[in-house]
């Protein structure tokens, strides 16, 4: 079992975004307007590797909500990202602990999402074992009520999970052609390059099923309430895909944690259907694109993304070589 590990820098303090006083004044009456009453208070979300606006906010009348706003020109892709969240969120079947939408606005150049206010906070690292029990607790609920998907997330048109991986997480194999490097590649892949592309290669077939995922299960989108259960936060990723890959990326924190997630992944119910390699197919995809992002150098997003996606993807690429008995 690994020693536990933790990330370069915590998960709840990874964003770089503007505060509510940093966006245009016409913006904020907007918002106010739309809320009915003036803001008296924010609350900038300190998580999450995106620059766009996030956080809770309060009105004079007691109302707390949570927004996020983007510029519809210079952010194009975060407005994009919160129009498609709205959508989705507003449809996700009833009863699942997911914060639901009130409203979007476009105003002063700027498209914002409203979404209810979860009173709760993001899981620590290492996780504590409750916390990581309500977690998967929670998404088991999810996998279940998404196994056979409603109408009305069918009619968005999401993508599948089986096009993305072909397109987005075959970087191994992109390695072994010589079509794309990696400085500092660890040395236990620079042995077992084909092995990695070959494993790789099976998650596109693996993952293609009728049933939809969150598609990005990762501790800073968990909110747990003062109860102890686990909220799921920012579901812009939605695709058909195999339960068990949100799964395997969400445990690849448990494993640096110490904790056995060997046991936690086959015990887990939505691993029931997992093929025998299928955890070994999706940390090779996984620790391959993170790896490979990482050397990307600085993009738009946070500068803390890419010392966390090296972390991440030693971790996965530690955990598969145990599972492997590679030295």
């Amino acid at each position: 079992m690994a020693a536990i590990s933790v990330p370069p820098r915590p998960y709840d303090a990874t964003a770089v975004r503007p505060g509510w006083a940093d966006l245009p004044a016409d913006l904020r009456a907007a918002i106010g307007a739309r809320l009915g009453a003036r803001v008296n208070w924010a609350s900038t979300a300190g998580g999450g590797f995106t620059r766009g606006f996030a956080g809770v906010l309060q009105t004079v009348a007691g109302d707390r909500v949570f927004v996020k706003a983007a510029s519809l020109v210079d952010q194009r892709h975060l407005s994009d990202w919160y129009a498609r969240e709205a959508a989705i969120t507003a449809v996700l079947p009833a009863g699942l602990a997911v914060a639901r939408p009130r409203w979007t606005l476009t105003a002063a150049g700027y498209h914002v999402i409203c979404l209810d206010a979860i009173d709760g906070r993001m899981p620590g690292l290492p996780w504590l074992a409750g916390e990581l029990t309500a977690t998967l607790t929670a998404y088991a609920t999810v996998a279940a009520a998404l196994r056979e998907p409603p109408a009305e997330l069918v009619a968005l048109g999401v993508p599948r999970l089986a096009d993305l991986a072909r397109a987005d997480l075959a970087w191994w194999a992109e390695l072994v052609t010589g079509r794309e490097t990696l400085p500092d590649m660890p040395a236990v892949a620079r042995h077992r390059l084909p092995e990695l592309a070959a494993l790789e290669a099976r998650l596109p077939g693996y993952v293609d099923r009728p049933s939809m995922i969150h598609g990005d299960l990762r501790v800073d989108n968990v909110l747990l309430d003062p109860a102890g259960a686990a909220w799921l936060c920012d579901w812009t990723w939605l695709c058909y895909g195999a339960p068990w890959f949100d799964l395997a990326g969400l445990l690849v924190t448990a494993y640096a944690s110490g904790l056995d997630a060997d046991e936690l992944f086959h015990t887990h119910p939505a691993a029931y259907d997992a093929p025998a390699d299928g955890l070994d197919a999706a940390l090779a995809a996984l620790s391959g694109y993170w790896l490979v992002r990482a050397a990307a150098g600085p993009g738009t997003a946070s500068p803390h993304i890419r010392a966390h996606q090296r972390w991440s993807g030693e971790t996965a690429l530690t955990w598969l070589a145990e599972r492997q008995g590679w030295q």
